[in-house]
């Protein structure tokens, strides 16, 4: 098979400092892989580049790419930053009382609800429904906002008032809305209502991004169908996930962990991907992600979202370095992420080398020597109200980073700028492990003469005993590695005792430090993972070999772990499940089905529970379809609950849950 014969895929992933491309053929594997900054205030000209980039590498024609595959950060980002459409939320058969569980009420703020009768019970038996006071909510709001989250009682059970109602609003004011019965089938009301006012909120954000992507995508020559990856680590067509942007969080971890699973063949592992701000660790079991049980949480609500099971920890290439008494070296990393000084001085080389000469030139190195401050470039930074001091300082911040050593006035103003960091008004910059690794000769890809003079200012401050931190650029870097390597051994280990259920009480942690550093005692302490350590990003093969042997395990790095995210992005697979409930209020004599639109009563068992599986079955074909699955496979559970009480059998509920799987479909 010549290459203009194969399927060639592209695969996009856009991070918190890098966006990832990768161009793959079905035939010959990984063809191009390329990075670029990520740009957070239009990610599509980060996009740009790195696509730009894989085509630069290789003799493959835009037409001929077959799908494109992308995961992303932006919905986990809106969330936790306050961004996002407001939404007017319909809650039907609940009250005022509701809002005060699972942080409802918190997470809707300042935008408008409305409580009307209705709704149904377990069973699926209606309330009336009363639409009467719609008309004057959407007079008094429709204008307001950019679409409408709407959340029925035990709509799991029977969805007919959840539909009733998004007609009207449609019909009404041509907005989206998302109805709590499409994104889980889970009871839980308050939480199922929290998600679906998540989800709604992130509609014209996702949306944008579609837009921009498709509007990049198109312009070039691409006209390939378009996928994005969901937190669990499945692909959905564009449009589909356009509609339920929620179940998009976690994105990127997820998509690591199926490339991982690509680039190994492995199926069980623990995999631990470290970026520019964050490490993120999850477990692999029999080739998929472990999936979080309880649902994902994001912006602090947990919501009822599937995703995989991601323990983040922000500890990166970027992290700020600060003196510590914690760990051996006396220095600590994150959880802020700066910008590395070797990057910055690539970007204003003229500002960053003039203030490190001057700074190298003092008899005394201050706190704020090696740190820059700038504005930051995000067009949508979090503006709110700000404090006469911010805006003071505000006004004296420019796009061209200045030296904290002179900028900063006092310790007022570092409190207020630390203020405009975390509103996103202004960004920081200094010494980081990126910079360390420039001096090892580890990375080269920014400023490396920059990295080494501001290592020579940093490690001639004063340490906690009022000696330098240490004697030279050279033992600066290497404990500036060590801390890192014995950090993320630390967050690795703690990830797995978490999953096997291990709580860290009194002693342990000295008894975990004693068998991390094998020190010698008459009891011998030892520990090892059961699986695995692998490594992903661009840093890992600096960092994880010797984090594997500090856990006493094997540690793999494979071949591409730099843009694991990007590959996930294009070999995952479509899988779409749903789950519903037969329930009996006599104990065994009536049973009802929970349809699609309406419950169903039915005399028999068995044929309830056919019934309830022909129709799961062809729901859930009918959207794996839709979400750009070809040729699905189904996979059917059943879950009954039955009591015995004095020798009789009494039905209590069956779960059935119907699953499809298929490899995307792609163009020819």
């Amino acid at each position: 098979m010549n290459r203009a014969e194969q399927k060639i895929l592209l695969g996009i992933d856009t991070g918190g400092t890098y966006t990832d491309a990768v161009l793959l053929s079905q035939g010959e594997g990984i063809l191009a892989k390329a990075k670029s900054l990520t740009t957070r205030h239009d990610l599509a000209i980060g996009i740009a580049g790195a696509v730009d980039a894989v085509f630069e590498q290789c003799r493959v024609a835009r037409p001929d790419v077959s799908m494109v595959s992308m995961s992303t950060t932006l919905a986990t980002n809106s969330l936790v930053e306050g961004k996002g459409g407001s939404v007017g939320l319909v809650m039907i058969g609940f009250d005022e009382g509701d809002m005060e569980k699972a942080g409802l009420r918190e997470a809707l703020g300042t935008d408008p609800v409305m409580f009307i009768p209705g709704g149904h019970d377990v069973h699926g038996n209606e309330q009336p429904l009363v639409l009467d006071d719609i008309a004057p909510f959407l007079e008094k709001h429709a204008g307001q906002v950019s679409g409408f989250a709407v959340a029925g009682l035990f709509a799991v059970r029977n969805p007919s008032h959840e539909e009733q109602v998004r007609t009207l609003l449609q019909e009404s004011t041509g907005l989206p809305v998302t109805c709590s019965h499409e994104l889980s089938s889970r009871l839980g009301g308050p939480k199922r209502a929290l998600t679906t006012l998540l989800n709604a909120r992130l509609i014209p954000v996702i949306h944008d991004l579609i837009v921009a992507c498709r509007g990049y995508l198109g312009a070039t020559g691409i006209e390939a169908p378009l996928m994005i990856v969901r937190g669990d680590g499945t692909l959905v067509q564009a449009d589909f996930a356009g509609k339920r942007p929620i179940e998009t969080i976690l994105s990127g971890p997820a998509a690591s962990l199926v490339g991982a699973q690509f680039l190994l063949e492995t199926g069980d592992a623990i995999v631990s991907d470290i970026g520019g701000t964050t490490t993120d660790v999850a477990v692999l079991d029999k080739g998929w992600p472990r999936v979080e049980e309880d649902g994902a949480i994001v912006a602090g609500y947990r919501t009822m979202v599937q995703a995989v099971a991601m323990h983040t920890y922000g500890l990166g290439g970027d992290s700020a370095i600060t003196l510590s008494d914690d760990g051996t070296t006396g220095l600590f990393l994150g959880p802020r992420r700066e910008v590395p000084v070797s990057l910055l001085a690539k970007q204003f080389p003229d500002q960053v080398m003039t203030a490190l000469k001057r700074q190298e030139r003092l008899d005394y190195p201050t706190e704020n020597c090696v740190r820059f401050a700038m504005l930051q470039p995000l067009k949508s930074a979090i503006t709110g109200m700000l404090k006469p001091t911010e805006a003071r300082l505000l006004e004296r911040l420019a796009v061209e980073p200045q030296p904290l050593d002179t900028f900063l006035r006092g310790a007022s103003d570092r409190n207020t700028l630390a203020s405009l960091v975390s509103k996103g008004h202004a960004v920081l910059s200094g010494f980081t492990p990126s910079d360390a690794m420039h001096i090892l000769n580890e990375q080269a890809n920014w400023d490396g003469g920059a990295a080494r003079l501001a290592a020579g200012i940093f490690c001639r401050k004063r340490n906690r005993y009022g000696d330098p931190v240490a004697v030279s650029a050279d033992e600066l870097a290497r404990m500036v590695k060590d801390q890192l390597t014995i950090q993320s051994a630390d967050l690795i280990l703690e990830t797995c005792m978490k999953d096997d259920g291990l709580a860290m009480g009194p002693g342990a942690t000295t008894l975990l430090a004693r068998a991390l550093d094998r020190k010698p005692g008459l009891v011998r302490l030892q520990l090892e993972l059961d699986r695995p350590l692998v490594g992903l990003g661009a840093s890992a093969p600096c960092y994880y070999p010797a984090i594997g042997e500090r856990l006493n395990s094997q540690c793999i790095v494979p071949e591409h772990a730099d843009v694991a995210n990007a590959i996930g992005a294009v070999t995952s697979k479509v899988r779409i499940g749903k789950t519903r409930s037969v329930t009996s209020p006599d104990g065994g004599f009536r049973f009802h089905v929970g349809g699609p639109q309406k419950t169903l009563v039915m005399d028999d068992e068995s044929s309830a529970l056919e019934c309830l599986t022909d129709l799961l079955m062809k729901e859930v074909g009918e959207l794996a379809i839709s979400a750009g699955a070809e040729n699905p496979v189904f996979d059917v559970t059943n879950e009954i609950h039955a009591i015995d009480v004095d020798g009789n059998r009494h039905f209590v509920e069956a779960r059935i849950t119907v699953t499809a799987t298929g490899r995307p479909k792609i163009s020819n």
